[in-house]
């Protein structure tokens, strides 16, 4: 047992004691077999040793100390002792533990990390009128923690940065190398042939450079396709030209939920499997107006290129397979750029009726809901609740939750399965693109360090991409704003925004 740290002071009063008991008990000197006082060694005599009233008047000092002792020790621990023995010479007990379960309260198995306490916040931006009904989500691209959420998870409509999700799900289903194919194959008859639509609304009636970079030529297809019919029958003439767009229904040629005047303003064409320039008046410019049969301004000028005039136009399927001539376009991993930094509908929308061919889907735009998610399966993130109505992001019925674009956007950043097409062709602010003249004012400290796709539609105004912060972290996000009526100055909102999570970086709060 240790030692008492009071001992001192007990010996001095053990010795004030005995000098009042007289010399005799000094000199007694107890036997092996006399009972021996546990605090203080000396022997008990026989008198003092019958009665608990014998006991406390030997040591009433002691006891009061030992009493003490125990009250501090009750309070202290909140045990209770019973039972106890003075004077018992057994060995102590060692000491034991047991579990304490506190009733009604859950204890985790395991104590969860500590989390940075962030101090930079984008509330006030983020709560900017102009946004009217807003969601977003920031992420830290390395360590895939959300450092910003208003309704991340809902789906609601993106506008134009649905086409990062078309653009993923052509390089996972097509592959980056797939070109698309127009060709001249023989007709039913001597004298006929087919041109038959791929997909590609690329290919060009002009011969100079046009608005699509490295675009096939409308007159290369009919040189070649002339020189091989003449070689094959030169002795019939050809009388017919039979234009096949049947890759899809060409009644599933325009989503109800899109406007007309996209045509005639310029940014849309019909979606049909065989049209030239993307069918615009001007193949040179971006935005132009469209016609409203693209196929017959396709016919007429394969009609011109190979140099028949009065020949018959119909429209049908081909049967034969014996091909005459054929053209490719650019790699997917080109159309992807192209598409991705003008924002281009057309694009947008052939490439997407090409994934729910690959898949086995048909091609329709009802497939879309399907195989659109399909293809990025590839990409391993959940896509659930998302809905997609076209390849464009025209349709204010597509639905994507913020957060998918986020994680999206930091496999785009990896450069996952080909994905390093989409993030090398995506617009910086200030820079190139559709954000080549955004990111101004206050928003201007952010320029070059936004790479992000733009979205627009009458409803919505949108923005999803990644973010090199001020502080050297690299986020993904994407933030729409939604409502009817939407101004434009909802663009300066949303780069305002950005321009805060540039600045806060990876201390963004949230709230």
């Amino acid at each position: 047992m240790t030692e008492p740290d009071n001992l001192p002071s007990r010996r001095a009063n053990r010795g004030k004691r005995s000098a009042r008991t007289g010399a005799s008990a000094k000199k007694a000197t107890a036997p092996a077999s006399a009972a021996v006082d546990p605090l203080t060694g000396e022997p008990i005599a026989a008198a003092e040793t019958s009665g608990a009233g014998g006991f406390f008047a030997k040591h009433s000092t002691a006891l009061l100390a030992s009493s003490l002792g125990v009250v501090f020790l009750l309070l202290g621990t909140g045990a209770v002792f019973a039972g106890a023995a003075f004077g018992d010479s057994s060995p102590e007990p060692e000491p034991t533990t047991s579990a304490v379960v506190v009733s009604g309260r859950a204890v985790p198995e395991t104590i969860p990390a500590a989390s940075r306490l962030r101090t930079c916040n984008v509330s006030a931006l983020a709560s900017d009128p102009r946004l009217r009904e807003f969601h977003g989500v920031v992420m830290n691209a390395s360590s895939g923690e959300v450092l910003f959420d208003r309704a991340a998870t809902t789906p609601a409509r993106t506008g134009s940065v649905l086409k990062v999700i078309t653009a993923s799900a052509a390089l996972a289903a097509l592959g980056p190398d797939y070109q698309i194919t127009t060709k001249v194959v023989e007709g039913s008859r001597p004298g006929s042939i087919v041109l038959v639509g791929g997909g590609d609304p690329t290919l060009s009636r002009v011969s100079g450079e046009t608005f699509y970079k490295g675009a096939p030529k409308l007159s290369t297809l009919a040189a070649n396709a002339k020189a091989a019919y003449e070689a094959k029958y030169p002795d019939v003439p050809i009388t017919e030209i039979v234009l096949d767009s049947t890759l899809w229904n060409i009644a599933d040629r325009w989503d109800p939920a899109w406007d007309r005047k996209g045509i005639r303003e310029g940014y849309h064409s019909e979606v049909v499997a065989l049209q030239v320039d993307g069918d615009r008046n001007d193949p040179s410019r971006s935005t132009s107006p469209r016609s409203t049969d693209a196929i017959g301004r396709a016919g007429a000028a394969f009609a011109d290129a190979m140099g028949l005039s009065g020949v018959s136009i119909t429209r049908g399927s081909a049967v034969s397979q014996v091909s005459l001539a054929e053209v490719k376009s650019q790699p997917v991993s080109t159309l992807v750029g192209q598409m991705l930094l003008q924002s281009d509908n057309t694009l947008g929308e052939q490439l997407a009726r090409l994934v729910s061919i690959k898949l086995g889907m048909g091609g329709s735009a009802e497939s879309l809901s399907r195989a659109i998610p399909a293809a990025l399966e590839l990409y391993e993130i959940p896509t659930t609740g998302m809905l997609i109505r076209d390849g464009s992001g025209l349709s204010r019925e597509n639905a994507v939750p913020p957060l998918y674009i986020a994680q999206l956007m930091v496999k785009v950043l990896n450069g996952s399965n080909s994905l390093s097409f989409v993030y090398n062709s995506l617009p910086v602010a200030g820079k190139s693109g559709t954000l080549a003249s955004r990111f101004t004012g206050s928003s201007a400290i952010a320029r070059g360090a936004v790479t992000a796709k733009t979205g627009w539609i009458e409803t919505a105004y949108s923005l999803g991409g990644a973010v090199r912060a001020a502080d050297g972290s690299t986020l993904t996000f994407a933030f729409y704003a939604i409502g009817d009526g939407i101004n434009a100055n909802a663009k300066e909102a949303i780069d305002a925004l950005t321009a805060g999570v540039f600045t806060c970086g990876d201390n963004l709060a949230n709230i």
